[in-house]
């Protein structure tokens, strides 16, 4: 019976306490936003940031080019065919100019190279089919750059805030507290955070722009077989 009598003196003696520390924990919790998570990623995040902006900008730049560049329309080579059947050269250069593609201009050197040798047209097909290709990849190496460069880069953010909370803690002495290695552990953290975030978007960007590339030059090199075949076998 005196047990249960302490028992009960003890919880409303602490309830006070309690409900003290929970108004104490309400006002000292903050709320943190995207921004102030980068202010405490430090000096690493800046470059972070604008590999970030130079990728996102090479891959809406190289989307649009790439989505000019498969426009396809499927009378172009039966119109050329029909013209060059019909021994209307010119109709078929003037027709390559007005739909103004990768494979239009590359059909355009081909026709107009027609008299010479057909090992001749391939090769000038060829040389401004390698032209219009290292035009669709321009600036993927740089992409490639960004992806691979960001993990590094935030990797060094996390060995930069070790260091600084390693040197933190050194000078604290005996007064080593969670506060004093905040700044170092915060640097360590988001910067490896926002490194990966860079590097993975960049990495699948990457990749997507060249599997659009790839499909492009199989289509470039299926209709080039093609032209060649109606210079081969013209149907009479």
């Amino acid at each position: 019976m005196n047990l249960f009598f302490l028992l009960q003196i003890a919880t409303q003696n602490a309830l006070p306490v309690l409900s003290n520390v929970k108004e104490e924990t309400a006002n000292v919790t903050t709320k943190m936003d995207f921004l102030d998570l980068a202010i405490k990623g430090g000096w690493l995040m800046i470059p972070l940031l604008l590999l970030s902006f130079l990728a996102l900008y090479i891959f809406i730049e190289r989307l649009m080019t790439l989505n000019i560049a498969s426009k396809n329309d499927p009378n172009f080579m039966r119109r050329i065919k029909d013209c060059i059947n019909e021994g209307q050269i010119e109709s078929s250069v003037n027709l390559c100019k007005k739909v103004n593609t990768p494979l239009a201009r590359m059909i355009e050197k081909g026709l107009s190279r027609i008299g010479r040798p057909l090992s001749d047209v391939q090769v000038a097909i060829e040389n401004v089919g390698n032209v219009e290709i290292a035009k669709l990849e321009r600036g993927l190496s740089i992409l490639a750059s960004c992806a691979g460069g960001a993990p590094m880069i935030g990797f060094l953010g996390t060995v930069t805030g070790m260091v600084r909370a390693f040197f933190d803690m050194a000078n604290a002495g005996n007064n080593v507290n969670i506060t004093i290695l905040s700044s170092g552990i915060y640097t360590a953290m988001i910067t490896t955070v926002g490194g990966l975030i860079v590097g993975i978007c960049s990495y699948f960007a990457y990749n997507y722009l060249i599997s659009r590339v790839s499909k492009i030059v199989n289509n470039l090199e299926a209709n080039t077989l093609e032209f060649m075949d109606m210079l081969n076998k013209p149907v009479k």
